[in-house]
């Protein structure tokens, strides 16, 4: 990891970082070849665009490299549920500030409707939450 970012505080990534990080997440451990073979055709991206991007990632800390003979081998610095969280933290300070209500409700009221298995999911979530508030009250 960079010298220049503190421990467990990393950038957010950036539009065509997160990407690359998805890609690593999913296929894990990648050179610039298999991860431009997965993004460059989709998104018409070349070579040269997604190493330096990489380089970038490294120098930010998030993806370390390690040298695998003559190809540097990335992989994510930041576990994936975590980027999110911390993301998501952020969108909804600067969007809703910090009101989970008026984001569940734009989630719910105006998306796609949820099909009857995130239906079930989303209601086990809520009685999790509230029994966990209730214990808190005890």
């Amino acid at each position: 990891m960079s010298e220049n970012v503190a421990p467990g505080k990393l950038p957010k990534p950036t539009a065509s970082e997160l990407r690359i990080l998805q890609h690593l997440w999913k296929e894990g451990p990648s050179t610039v070849r298999e991860v431009h073979r997965s993004l460059g055709g989709y998104e018409n991206v070349s070579y040269t665009t997604i190493l330096k991007q990489l380089q970038i990632m490294h120098e930010k800390g998030l993806v370390d490299r390690e040298e695998s003979g003559r190809a540097h081998v990335y992989a994510p610095a930041c576990e994936e549920e975590k980027t999110q969280r911390d993301m998501l933290q952020d969108f909804l300070q600067r969007v809703y500030h910090g009101s989970t209500r008026k984001l569940v409700m734009q989630v719910l009221g105006n998306s796609a409707p949820a099909d009857d298995k995130e239906l079930a999911e989303i209601r086990r979530l809520l009685d999790r939450i509230e029994r966990n508030n209730g214990d808190a009250d005890a």
